[in-house]
């Protein structure tokens, strides 16, 4: 499976144009929304090869989203692998959760748009 799209779901716009930005120029199809509440529209709503999740984000927390997506009795983006990226210190236990669901977890002050894009190649290998 060759990654092509990209979604984006970012609220800080600095970070999130630089991704875009990145990811375009890596050759990446790329949506990007600012809250909660839209990533998961847009998540449901056309499948995408990465969502890049933030944890942090007005109107619907990335948890949260990344429960309705994948924490019910069925995954509902089965081809989809999500890359959760935050700088909010989380305990143990928050952050178990999350990597269960995830496929990758990122703390975004130690990573490069290179960095995050050799991530996303990585993914695309396994």
């Amino acid at each position: 499976m060759a990654i092509n799209s990209v979604l984006c779901i970012e609220d800080d716009r600095f970070i999130g144009e630089m991704y875009v930005r990145s990811l375009q120029k890596a050759g990446f199809t790329v949506d990007w929304v600012v809250d909660g509440n839209d990533g998961l529209i847009a998540a449901r709503n056309k499948p995408y090869d990465v969502i890049l999740l933030d944890v942090m984000l007005p109107e619907r927390r990335g948890t949260e989203i990344l429960d309705s997506l994948r924490g019910g009795a069925e995954d509902l983006i089965p081809n989809t692998k999500v890359i959760v990226l935050t700088n909010f210190e989380q305990d143990d236990e928050s952050r178990t959760a999350m990597q269960k669901h995830a496929d990758a977890y990122l703390i975004k002050a130690e990573i490069t748009p290179k960095k995050l894009i050799e991530i996303i190649h990585q993914l695309d290998a396994v």
